[in-house]
């Protein structure tokens, strides 16, 4: 299965550095329409399981909870599509990025990890000092 993910992220070149930096030029709608195709089909599929109270394969019961707005969601979103502009790559490609032999991204995928790794040392001290 993840093989056939690969290959199709692959195939559609939402994998590609090139497509990226495109999107982040304006100089090409085909990344958006992708963005924009996923979020479509996301909120079709939320309307449709409220409305049909549809459950999952076990027999539960879909919940939806109510999200709060934070500061930090504004300033995470921004760290995140500058770190998605300026390397080419967001998190959830990086390893398919690897196994088409664009080994350069490996440098990427360890600064996500170093990332993690300060904000899980750091985490309580940010959110204490910037977001309240």
């Amino acid at each position: 299965m993840e093989l056939g993910l690969e290959l199709f992220l692959s195939k559609a070149e939402i994998i590609s550095w090139f497509r990226i930096q495109e999107m982040f030029r304006l100089q090409s709608f085909h990344m958006y329409g992708v963005i924009g195709s996923a979020v479509v089909v996301g909120m079709i599929s939320v309307w449709l399981i409220k409305k049909f109270n549809i459950k999952t394969i076990y027999g539960e019961t879909i919940e939806f909870h109510a999200k709060t707005f934070n500061k930090g969601q504004i300033y995470g979103g921004l760290l995140f599509g500058l770190g998605w502009a300026v390397t080419g790559a967001c998190p959830g490609p990086l390893f398919a990025q690897i196994g088409s032999g664009t080994s350069v991204i490996i440098v990427t995928l360890l600064s996500a990890i170093a990332g993690t790794w300060v904000y899980f040392l750091l985490g309580h001290y940010i959110f204490s000092i910037v977001l309240f």
